[in-house]
């Protein structure tokens, strides 16, 4: 069994890491390793489908009390969702480690999936979140409107909500916080073209609905100086101090509050030890 790295004052949590991912699988003991000695004192593992939700549950038995993750149907996936996956969705959200339902919502980009298929995946993982009280691990991207009436809808009865890879602009921003809503900022905001409006924004978002995520294998921080880690392009937990670093510097605070007052929030939201 392996040892969690122990907890320090200014230990970081990443509420958001593929590690299921394929491009983990030859070498996700060292990525964990590297992560315990970047002083990240947990790791919530996304799921994105059956199978990735099952391999984050192996996962984390691996490593208790240090990973945790979701499960849930992407809203890439969601053609494939039936009464057969709902099933196994209950089944592997009953497994301690299952802190939130997701990674789900609507994506209007690619539509992968149709409109109409992901408003009914999305639908139905809502109503699993609101039977079991977990909170909701939300994707969403060009579908803000259609999505933010959906959440209005159902927030009464949800337990928590966070915007997972939040990319939107201040009013968008603002539209999810006004649901009581948490926000998750990956290394995007460390993109001088594509990070702007996040930067803009991320001053206005309260400490105790801020988390902190690198979606890893993607959104490498670019302050990240080179040369890169062991897999070319490829994102880990490790480098999430980058994404604290320019969230404290466009927030104008302290980095070690914003790392400590992160941490405590996304302790409270995924209802960690």
């Amino acid at each position: 069994m392996n040892t969690p790295a122990p907890h320090s004052a200014h230990a970081s949590i990443d509420i958001g890491a593929n590690l299921s991912h394929p491009r983990f699988s030859k070498d996700v003991d060292q990525v964990i390793y590297r992560a315990q000695q970047a002083n990240i004192s947990h790791i919530i593992v996304t799921g994105t489908c059956l199978e990735s939700s099952t391999a984050a549950i192996a996962l984390c038995q691996q490593y208790p009390d240090y990973l945790y993750c979701t499960t849930g149907l992407h809203p890439h996936d969601a053609s494939q969702f039936n009464h057969q996956s709902y099933q196994q969705l209950i089944q592997l959200a009953s497994h301690p480690s299952v802190v939130a339902i997701g990674e789900t919502g609507l994506d209007f980009n690619r539509n992968f999936s149709s409109p109409e298929q992901q408003i009914h995946a999305f639908e139905q993982q809502i109503a699993l979140a609101i039977e079991l009280q977990l909170p909701l691990f939300l994707h969403e991207r060009d579908a803000h409107q259609t999505q933010l009436d959906m959440l209005k809808h159902y927030r009464p009865q949800l337990v928590n909500a966070v915007i997972h890879c939040f990319t939107g602009d201040q009013q968008q921003c603002f539209n999810y916080l006004d649901l009581d809503l948490h926000i998750g900022i990956t290394g995007w905001i460390c993109d001088d073209q594509r990070g702007l409006s996040l930067r803009e924004c991320v001053k206005e978002i309260p400490k105790h609905r801020l988390m902190l995520e690198t979606d890893a294998p993607y959104l490498t921080p670019k302050t990240q100086p080179k040369p890169k880690l062991a897999s070319k392009g490829r994102n880990e937990p490790c480098t999430l101090s980058y994404v604290a670093e320019a969230v404290a510097l466009y927030s104008q605070r302290p980095l070690a509050a914003v790392v400590e007052d992160c941490a405590h929030t996304s302790r409270l939201f995924f209802g960690l030890s």
